[in-house]
């Protein structure tokens, strides 16, 4: 078993506490990353124990992700642990506030490949640190939407 860790932050100017609403609401993150689908498979998905599930892939073709919430300390801090057949290891993200008012959000994944896999992570690697980077793109224009829904409720 060989770890491979990929980090990737973003400034998102909203509140840190707008920032963990968007990115918890599981069954949004669809809208923001790429090629996934992320619903709660047990328990709330607001606590420690609780079970998530994402379907990364077009169409039928991809890949099915479990996970158990291990952290959970709103708005700061959440992370899971990877249970599933292919994907396994932890990951997280860590929201704090930024001196503008807004936040820094940080993604990490921490993935316990195989040494089959491994060797073909050199060149898997780069497009997985891409989808990330582009996710987290596409977060900050969600967090603004997310931000403006929140105040029409």
């Amino acid at each position: 078993m060989i770890e491979r860790e990929l980090w990737s932050t973003i400034s998102v100017p909203h509140a840190p506490e707008v920032v963990w609403a968007a990115v918890t609401d599981w069954s949004r993150q669809g809208e923001w990353m790429l090629g996934t689908r992320v619903w709660i498979a047990g328990g709330g998905g607001d606590r420690p124990g609780s079970e998530l599930a994402a379907f990364t892939g077009v169409g039928s073709l991809g890949v099915l992700d479990t996970m158990r919430i291990e952290v959970w300390q709103p708005p700061e801090k959440c992370s899971v642990r990877h249970t599933g057949a292919l994907v396994r290891g932890t990951g997280g993200f860590v929201v704090e506030p930024d001196a503008a008012g807004g936040s820094r959000f940080r993604w990490w994944e921490r993935f316990e490949l195989p040494t089959v896999f491994a060797v073909g992570w050199p060149l898997a690697a780069p497009a997985v640190e891409w989808g990330l980077r582009r996710s987290l793109r596409s977060f900050v224009a969600f967090c603004r939407n997310y931000e403006s829904e929140r105040g029409k409720r």
